[in-house]
């Protein structure tokens, strides 16, 4: 014979609900559906992806073919694991969103010990979509502005520890 749940628990089936945060899920073409669909395709190392929702000037004049062999080199190179990320909501103003980002990442270089990073993306429109066009890390100090329940504290990564990076691949250096 089926049990029927006490008023315990439903009580606590009620309590979760109330107390659990909605979702809120992107569209996903709006800037911070694009930043996911961005930073989806470099977790899973699918540069060809990640160069679709990238700006001519992140692109910086490479095709698709170079934007992926250097991105797979640059990845391979820095040991780069990307753990998780959590797109914040983004402020629009006309053809610029600015979209916050919380990464959870590893690299041999510039993250070695896996701080948390708190990130901040600018997406322009290009050809009437959005398009990831820069990327910095906050300033603990800048935390607070973009992510109001989060204060800078232990375990985050400082903004000096990686210098921004406009895309996961190196810039070229001038030949002498």
């Amino acid at each position: 014979m089926p049990r029927t749940p006490g008023p315990l628990a439903l009580a606590l089936l009620a309590a979760a609900l109330v107390a659990a945060p909605p979702s809120r899920a992107a569209a996903p073409d709006s800037p911070e559906g694009v930043l996911g669909r961005y930073l989806s395709a470099l977790k899973a190392e699918q540069f060809e992806d990640a160069w679709a929702l990238i700006s001519r000037a992140m692109r910086r004049g490479r095709d698709k073919e170079v934007y992926v062999k250097e991105s797979k080199a640059f990845m391979a190179f820095a040991d780069v694991k990307i753990f998780d990320f959590t797109v914040g909501q983004g402020k629009v103003e006309k053809d610029t969103a600015r979209v916050p980002n919380v990464l959870e990442s590893q690299d041999r270089f510039a993250n070695t010990l896996g701080l948390t990073e708190y990130e901040l993306y600018t997406l322009v429109r290009e050809d009437g979509g959005w398009k990831v066009d820069s990327q910095l890390l906050l300033e603990p100090h800048e935390i607070p502005t973009w992510f109001p329940d989060t204060a800078a504290r232990p375990g985050t990564a400082p903004a000096a520890a990686s210098p921004p990076a406009p895309s996961p691949t190196p810039s070229p250096t001038p030949s002498d």
